[in-house]
């Protein structure tokens, strides 16, 4: 395994301990996540979506992402892009999070 797919298991592993406050389950396996890129340098761009655009955590959920992303050991800087193509829907759940929410 690589440097970069090693940081991007740690980074991963922060983003399953965010929650959006409305639904329990973390935002990976949410699929609220739709790209994590590294550069050669250690920066990181998260592309990420909501559940809906009108979230009540619209501004503050990026900015927990960005933070927890940011104090990730190997990380030198962090920028998150909010999306909403493709717009988000319950078949992004992981199957983890489909037990969890009771779905399957």
């Amino acid at each position: 395994m690589d440097k970069k797919e090693i940081l991007r298991d740690r980074i991963i592993q922060v983003l399953r301990t965010i929650y959006d406050p409305e639904i329990p389950v973390n935002i990976w396996d949410m699929g609220l996540i739709y790209k994590i890129d590294i550069d050669d340098d250690n920066f990181v761009l998260i592309e990420m979506t909501l559940t809906a655009p009108n979230c009540p955590v619209a501004e503050d959920l990026p900015k927990m992402v960005e933070q927890a992303v940011k104090n990730t050991d190997g990380v030198n800087n962090v920028q998150v892009q909010l999306t909403f193509e493709p717009a988000w829907d319950i078949r992004m759940l992981s199957d983890e999070a489909k037990v969890e929410l009771n779905l399957i």
